[in-house]
């Protein structure tokens, strides 16, 4: 290329950065609303009115109403992170609730029984949780809206030592934290 070419492409360059420096900047007006309405009009009630629920809609009051999402616990078989086919109904209800609700947020806590190593029970604890989670989104929940966290052994609601206590320590608990 000759320098008069150069020059020119350098030109071309520099003028296109500044059209596009110069459209970025400009100012862009912005349509103010109309002022809210201070004071009743013509005799209307001044308490505010709460925004009404799409039909079919989860509430918070529904936590602890509807029997689906009343049950809060999955359960699992012994060494198995994988959902079982009975708990799918629960896991469709919380999702639901999710959609309907995007400001609450659930912790998943996983859990195992006292058999196996802690370091092998808080894993299994939290293959199941994710288990849950993953779960949960297949069915429409958003993943900022999940927490996961392994327990392991450390927190049975059961500590006999048999195969009807353990199976009750392999479970996720489904923990809203926000509703």
């Amino acid at each position: 290329m000759k320098t008069s070419a150069k020059h020119v492409v350098r030109l071309l360059f520099v003028a296109a950065l500044a059209s596009t420096a110069a459209v970025g900047c400009s100012k862009k007006t912005v349509k103010e609303p109309p002022p809210a309405q201070t004071g009743p009009v013509g005799g209307a009630s001044t308490t505010p009115i709460a925004e009404t629920p799409r039909p079919g809609a989860y509430t918070p009051a529904d936590l602890e109403t509807d029997s689906c999402l009343r049950q809060r616990v999955v359960y699992f078989d012994l060494d198995q992170d994988a959902l079982k086919p009975e708990f799918q109904s629960i896991i469709a209800c919380h999702a639901k609730y999710l959609r309907d609700r995007p400001s609450a947020r659930l912790r998943l806590e996983g859990n195992a029984d006292e058999r196996g190593s802690r370091e092998y029970n808080l894993g299994l604890g939290e293959r199941r949780a994710n288990a849950v989670s993953s779960a949960l989104q297949a069915n429409g929940a958003s993943p900022t809206q999940l927490t996961v966290i392994s327990y392991g052994e450390e927190r049975p609601v059961c500590t006999e030592s048999n195969e009807a206590c353990w199976s009750q320590n392999r479970r996720v608990e489904l923990v809203y934290t926000a509703k």
